[in-house]
């Protein structure tokens, strides 16, 4: 049986987390495949609000079987807060749950530099969450870093202790106060919370489930354009957001991958720095993020809002190979009179193109915009595809024809079931 993947295609916060709820209970597994605590993946259903930041979000459902991959960063102190939130809703988690031991471990000094590297950045910070994913992944590339499966070892703290004294070197070069004795001893309590869990080497559970048929889903974080080789660098996460990150995240061939879900919202957010070419700063932008609820699951920044780009979107289908679109929150531009989409961008020398510029931080392009008559009506009686407003359904048709990918997901409301499904999403 081949993985399939689901991914977001925008700048993160695209609505995965209730995708793959919705979806988990055609698959046996739900695995991530990179990121760390960074990731907020809001789950609605029942009128209750779940976000999960590094458990698969396909926990609620008692015949899953979840995997952190290896390519994940994993905090264990934010791992041991997850797991006791999770606690009353009555979840066999140490039954379910299974953790790479080639995970990373993000220290709390890792912390400590992300927050000293972001400070030492003054008006040219990236917009790090400072839950120390960059670090992290510095110290694997750099093959210092230890991983989920080294806490099992007898000398785990002394390799500990050997990687917190060059941790500290650095943040005295940053002149940072940090008092670590402090967040040092919740640290291995979190450890020893973490050793009760099933810590396997994934890359085996994984491939022998391809082997037995199950059927899989690997969940992706962030979202494309934050992609740390393809998205808008070097405002970018620190790992590959793309559906090629699911082979190495997981170790999965790249001949077992079958479906890849590409989730888009029906407008454009980024949080943090960065570029975003059709930001609106002006009313129309501030009544999107209030319709939208428009505020970090991880950090409750406020997100920049913007019309859909169509360049981005295309590039973002294009790397990932996407097969089936799902379309997210419909029902924030209910209020608008007019919709407007980035169809191209205009540059500088007054030509015209469908594709991202290699450096588009200085931005030297306008965005060029169809506009669109809106519906002016509320979608949260609505359940089939048909209903829908004559409107919205020319809004998706023009987007289908424009992006060649079927948009077969719908959604018009955060709950699991304000999902409206238009064709046969899982085989």
């Amino acid at each position: 049986m081949n993985v399939d993947i689901l991914l977001g295609l925008q700048w993160g916060d695209e609505g995965k987390g209730k995708i793959v709820d919705y979806l988990a209970p055609k698959y046996d597994v739900v695995a991530r495949f990179q990121g760390g605590p960074n990731a907020g993946h809001t789950l609605e259903f029942d009128g209750i609000k779940h976000v999960l930041h590094q458990i698969p979000s396909g926990i609620f459902r008692s015949q899953i079987k979840n995997i952190i991959g290896n390519g994940v960063v994993l905090d264990p102190v934010i791992f041991k807060r997850e797991v006791e939130g999770l606690e009353q809703y009555e979840l066999d988690i140490k039954e379910n749950l299974f953790v790479s031991k080639k995970a990373q471990l993000i220290l709390p000094t890792h912390r400590l530099l992300d927050e000293a590297y972001e400070e030492s950045k003054g008006e040219n910070k990236i917009g790090s969450t400072k839950k120390g994913i960059g670090p992290t992944y510095q110290d694997k590339i750099a093959r210092l870093g230890l991983r989920v499966g080294d806490i099992l070892s007898e000398n785990f703290k002394e390799r500990y202790q050997g990687l917190v004294e060059l941790h500290k070197s650095i943040l005295d070069f940053y002149d940072f106060d940090y008092d670590l004795e402090k967040v040092e001893s919740v640290f291995f309590e979190a450890i020893e919370f973490l050793k009760e869990f099933n810590l396997v080497d994934s890359e085996y559970v994984i491939n022998s489930a391809i082997q037995s048929d199950s059927t899989i889903l690997a969940e992706g974080a962030q979202g494309s354009l934050l992609d740390i080789d393809f998205g808008s660098y070097p405002f970018v996460t620190s790992s590959n957001t793309m559906s090629a990150g699911a082979c190495t995240g997981l170790g999965v061939a790249p001949k077992n991958i079958g479906e890849v879900y590409g989730i888009f919202k029906a407008y454009c957010t980024r949080v943090g720095s960065g570029p975003f070419p059709t930001e609106l700063f002006d009313a129309v932008g501030e009544k999107m993020q209030k319709e939208g609820n428009e505020f970090g699951a991880t950090t409750g920044r406020p997100r920049r809002c913007g019309w859909l780009d169509l360049p981005a979107l295309k590039y973002a289908i294009m790397i990932n190979g996407v097969t089936q679109l799902f379309m997210m929150k419909a029902d924030v531009l209910n209020a608008f009179e007019t919709i407007k989409v980035c169809t191209h961008y205009k540059l500088k020398d007054g030509t015209t193109t469908e594709e991202l510029p290699f450096e588009v931080i200085d931005q030297d392009f306008v965005p060029v915009y169809k506009d669109f008559k809106g519906w002016n009506k509320s979608l949260e009686s609505i359940s089939d595809f048909e209903s829908l407003p004559a409107e919205l359904l020319d809004y998706i048709e023009f987007l289908e024809k424009e992006l060649n990918v079927p948009i077969n997901i719908v959604s018009v409301g955060p709950d699991r079931t304000q999902t409206i499904i238009r064709n046969q999403v899982v085989a």
